[in-house]
């Protein structure tokens, strides 16, 4: 460990703030953004990766900025890997009070050739990440986040899982059809539902967000380039939901102007 770890440690006081968050594909673009950003409120972060490497790069960097962050492998497809990330947390901090749901995918947009957008092989592919992924994560560590005083699901959704928003001609996504991606993310949007009100005699809270179209790899090569939003700007409305107070909505959507419809 290096000099400038050491300190970064030793200036962190989990006492101050003992909240410890997940955030599911934690280690590059929006997660890493949230991470970043709940580290800097004082949250112990964990993040969830299948890559390795990639996570140890990205926790070494946001510990050389004062972050509290350490990695779990995790491949949100694979259930063996979803439980065994939830038995270390468990077992390293002793308790989950945030789980941010961000891992996903959108092969419509970066396949290399032209996908058959009915392809049931793309849905299931994208329903396995974007849905199941985030059940598994879910299942695996509720039994955590139902002992925090401050139990926080957030699920990184869209406006194109908006039906509303979809069959509105003045939405600035009304043009895009992407169907399995559109798709998963209503479906993402149903289990926001349905866990708040599973939930609801409990402490944990379970929204949707929807970060807007963020400068990320997700959408492409071009995402980059053309998306309007930084993910540090848009990582904002991920975080103020997953610190939400006592007070706060839960089985809600929301995107940085506020409500969405469903």
């Amino acid at each position: 460990m290096t000099t400038t770890q050491q300190r970064n440690r030793t200036n962190h006081d989990p006492q101050s703030d003992p909240r410890v968050a997940l955030v599911t594909g934690g280690n590059r673009g929006l997660g890493l953004a949230t991470a970043r950003r709940l580290g800097r409120e004082g949250v112990t972060v964990v993040i969830g990766a299948r890559d390795a490497d990639l996570a140890r790069a990205a926790v070494a960097g946001l510990r050389a900025e004062g972050v509290w962050a350490s990695a779990v492998p995790l491949d949100v497809d694979d259930a063996a890997s979803t439980r065994a990330a939830a038995e270390r947390i468990r077992r390293e901090h002793g308790r989950l009070d945030i789980l941010v749901n961000n891992a996903g995918i959108l092969p419509e947009a970066t396949a290399p050739q032209v996908l058959d957008p009915l392809d049931p092989d793309l849905f299931l592919r994208t329903f396995r990440t974007n849905v199941l992924g985030a059940v598994a994560v879910t299942a695996a560590v509720l039994p955590l986040l139902v002992h925090s005083e401050r139990g926080r699901v957030v699920n990184v959704s869209s406006r194109m899982g908006s039906l509303s928003d979809q069959l509105d001609p003045a939405s600035p996504y009304h043009a895009l059809v992407v169907p399995a991606y559109q798709s998963s993310k209503a479906a993402l949007n149903g289990l926001t539902v349905a866990l708040a009100k599973k939930l609801a005699g409990t402490r944990v809270k379970v929204n949707s967000v929807c970060p807007g179209w963020v400068q990320t790899d997700l959408g492409g090569a071009d995402n980059r380039a053309a998306a309007p939003t930084a993910a540090e700007e848009a990582a904002k409305v991920v975080v103020r939901a997953a610190l939400l107070d006592d007070a706060g909505p839960s089985g809600g959507f929301f995107d940085a102007d506020g409500p969405v419809p469903w």
